[in-house]
């Protein structure tokens, strides 16, 4: 059945950022599917509430604190994974993020800081799973990237551009590592994540999902579909692509001002 190429069972998923949002969303979509999760997130009741939730699907969950812009955690989180279950099959570079700034109150270290959390945390977590799927039977890397890497908006410099770096790495990855590793990427639209939601009262919301072609947000789960896509060999024949979960958003439909 076509359905069939979409489970993951007894595969080993990595998701960092797995403590609420995306990550969480992923990595139960990925449970659901039947691949054990190895969570890593800096918040310890957010990781035990994520792997309870996963195991209510039958697989086995670990969960690890885990600030990936520290090497030796990022280390500790592969170690760990690859020392209780003995392979690594997913890996979903999923922690990110900054905040939107006007480019003159972006300093040197906070643009270098965007940079770093969202890109050289990606890069060196890959150089961490890869040689485990290349021991196995290869695997599958899915970036969350973000629209604010292709929309031009106001603020998003520093974040931009590391989205925008993010789809690169990508594509340029998928070529080093093909035919073993697929790496793809995933363009979030705005989406009602613990993030987003606090700064949207209802006519925010309303002028946000007025400016989206679907007139309306993405929810948690519209991405840990399209990263089970991804994931499983559903996409065993994609690989340096980057797919758009937006809405159809081609112009801004941010509706803060930045000056």
């Amino acid at each position: 059945m076509l359905l069939d190429a979409f489970r993951l069972t007894d595969k080993v998923a990595v998701v960092t950022g797995g403590g609420r949002g995306i990550g969480r969303g992923c990595a139960l979509a990925f449970a659901e599917m039947g691949a054990h999760v190895v969570v890593g997130a800096r918040t310890r009741e957010q990781l035990d509430e994520t792997c309870e939730l996963a195991r209510a699907h039958g697989v086995e969950a670990l969960a690890v604190e885990c600030d990936v812009m520290d090497a030796d955690q990022r280390q500790s989180l592969v170690d760990e994974a690859v020392g209780r279950f003995g392979r690594l099959d997913i890996l979903v570079n999923n922690a990110g993020g900054s905040q939107p700034k006007p480019p003159l109150e972006t300093s040197e270290r906070m643009f270098n800081r965007a940079f770093a959390f969202n890109v050289t945390t990606a890069f060196e977590m890959t150089k961490l799973a890869a040689p485990h799927m290349l021991k196995g039977e290869g695997g599958s890397i899915v970036n969350i990237s973000s629209a604010a890497g292709r929309i031009v908006q106001p603020g998003f410099a520093a974040y931009g551009t590391a989205k925008a770096a993010m789809t690169a790495l990508t594509r340029l990855l998928s070529a080093d590592f093909a035919p073993d590793i697929r790496v793809n990427a995933i363009e979030v639209g705005a989406t009602l994540t613990d993030s987003l939601a606090p700064y949207l009262d209802g006519e925010l919301k309303k002028a946000m999902e007025d400016r989206t072609p679907m007139k309306s947000l993405g929810t948690v789960e519209d991405i840990a579909i399209a990263a089970l896509y991804l994931a499983s060999p559903a996409a065993r024949w994609v690989t340096g692509r980057v797919l758009a979960v937006d809405g159809g958003t081609e112009s801004t439909n941010w509706p803060f001002e930045m000056k």
